[in-house]
Order: C-alpha cells, then structure tokens, then sequence
C-alpha cells in the first residue's frame, strides 16, 4: 500500500498509489502567458514521468500546451469529456488522438489502480469567450490509498460523498490579487477537508505563478494562503494533518 505525492508548483502534482504515476494538471514551464513561476525553478524531468496525465479543465493553467507537449508520446490523458475537440481544433491531434474522455462518474483502471472522475464547481471553458467547454473535475485515486485531487473547485453538495481519504490535494490560492466565483479560499479550503474526511491535506494552486509587480496588490493570496488555511484547518478539520510542501517536495 505505498503512496507518495510530489508538488512541482501550482496544480501540478505527481501522485503515487501502489506503484502507479499519475501528474495532475501539467505546467512544466517558467511561464503561463504573462505569468512567470515566482517560486521555485520549474520541474525537471523527473516529473515528465507518469502513466496517465489526469487533466481537471480546460483553463491554461491546467490544460497548458506547451508542457503536455514536453511529455513522452505514449502517455494517455484523462481529460474531462469535450477535450479531445479543444486539443484536435488547436492542432494538437496527437494529444486528442490519446485523450480518455470522462465526466463525474467515470472511472479508469491503470493497474489495479482506480481513477474516478468526480464533481468540481468552476468554470469549464478554455476562455470566458470561448466555444470551447468541458466540464471542470477532481479526481479520487482509489488503491491502497484513497487520494482527491480537487483541481480547482468551491464547495459543492456532493462534496461530503467524496470521504474518507486518506489524502487531499485541495486549492488555497490563485495566480492574481483576487479570486473570481469557482475557487476556494484557506477558509473554504479547510472546510472541504472536513466534508471529505481527509487524513491528511496538502495546498496546493498558490504562491508559483504571478504576474510581475502584481506582489505589491494583496500580497496575501501570493504569501502565506497555505499558512491561514492550515490555521483555519486546525478549527475545522482537527483531524486532519495539514503538510505544507515546496515545489519539487515529496511526501511518502
């Protein structure tokens, strides 16, 4: 029953169950458009080393091109259903050619491990604008550990069918001064630990990519959301251990 999670920054996240890789949410790179990664270097090679590549929505900070183009051509994607018409339209038919599409419900086998795709509250459109939509995921890692992977998510009703886990990846943060509906803040964020049961919670989605100068506005959603939303945890969730890691970290 071995497991261990690795966070390179961001929603990017090698997680480990019974001897299967699976690297949530991929941004392998310095830069996201006009955010640069402000903490850490990028990840190196070790992290293009996976079984599956689990995809939460289509938004370019989890669905970044250029980083699934860094990955070997043999790995398949998990991706939410509507993605394989995104990556084929942007001329990327390789990638739709192995995308696995799945909504809430759907589950994927990778050697003996569970993948099971479950509700998320965010937007699921590449751009605000855009035609292209696919609904927005989390994902429970089922093996001799339970993982949730939340993606990016607020709370949502079926939030408490997801426990108990033994670990969750849960957002904190942002990339800007504010957070927009669809997002969870350090407060929620514990509150979505508590409705899953989780053993342990890992932060993720704060303080790597921003953009330059915007440190000055709000500072605190850049510094620090992992350390409020570990004190909102030991309110809400006193069960749970909350393990802060650095880019490039693992936890076993």
């Amino acid at each position: 029953m071995s497991a261990a999670i690795t966070w390179w920054g961001h929603a990017t996240a090698t997680i480990e169950v019974d001897g299967v890789r699976l690297l949530t949410d991929p941004v392998l790179t310095g830069r996201i458009g006009h955010l640069r990664r402000r903490r850490g270097p990028a990840p190196d090679v070790a992290a293009r080393r996976a079984d599956a590549v689990l995809i939460s929505h289509l938004h370019a900070d989890h669905l970044h091109l250029p980083s699934l183009a860094l990955l070997p051509d043999d790995v398949p994607l998990i991706v939410p259903r509507g993605t394989a018409r995104f990556l084929a339209d942007a001329g990327r038919a390789d990638l739709a050619d192995r995308s696995v599409e799945t909504r809430p419900g759907g589950e994927t086998a990778l050697d003996g491990v569970g993948v099971r795709a479950v509700p998320a509250l965010h937007s699921g459109r590449r751009t605000p604008w855009s035609r292209y939509e696919a609904p927005a995921l989390g994902y429970v890692i089922e093996g001799g550990r339970r993982v949730w992977f939340a993606g990016d998510t607020d709370l949502f009703p079926q939030m408490d069918a997801l426990g108990p886990v033994d670990a969750a990846l849960v957002p904190v943060g942002g990339w800007g001064p504010t957070l927009g509906p669809g997002h969870l803040d350090p407060a929620r964020a514990a509150e979505a630990v508590r409705r899953v049961r989780a053993s342990l919670a890992v932060p993720i989605h704060y303080g790597t990519f921003w953009p330059i100068g915007m440190e000055r506005v709000r500072p605190g959603l850049f510094l620090g959301p992992e350390q409020a939303f570990a004190i909102h945890a030991r309110i809400a969730a006193p069960d749970t251990t909350v393990c802060i890691l650095t880019p490039g970290e693992t936890l076993p």
